[in-house]
């Protein structure tokens, strides 16, 4: 299994991205897909999950309303799509493929892309 995030970039406080995660290879013994960011000296935190078999989505507080995680029909690529973006959303955000989305423990998830590039300034 293999995961390759695009999308990410540079871009002013108010804009907006949209995160690309392409996975090849059996996803589907995973129960879920998730988003994580990594800011400088922070711990990896969860973003957005969402449930690969009932399609819930989860949030962390501070990107309810802003964030949106989906998936496409055929369930090979993952998307996040970030509206009204923040300095303190400036990471490097990761897709990833685990076990758990309820708390999005980082422990749980075992597969990982190499991470994508958000600076809002």
């Amino acid at each position: 299994v293999q995961l390759v995030e695009s999308g990410g970039g540079s871009v002013q406080a108010g804009g907006s991205l949209r995160l690309s995660c392409a996975a090849s290879g059996y996803t589907y013994n995973r129960n879920c897909m998730a988003w994580f960011r990594q800011a400088p000296g922070k711990e990896r935190e969860g973003v957005a999950c969402i449930a690969t078999g009932s399609g819930n989505t989860y949030y962390a507080d501070s990107v309810k309303g802003r964030f949106t995680i989906n998936r496409d029909i055929v369930g090979s690529t993952l998307y996040l799509r970030m509206n009204r973006l923040r300095a303190e959303d400036s990471a490097m955000y990761y897709c990833a493929a685990g076990a758990s989305c309820r708390t999005m423990d980082p422990r749980q998830f075992d597969v990982w892309g190499q991470g994508t590039q958000v600076t809002v300034s």
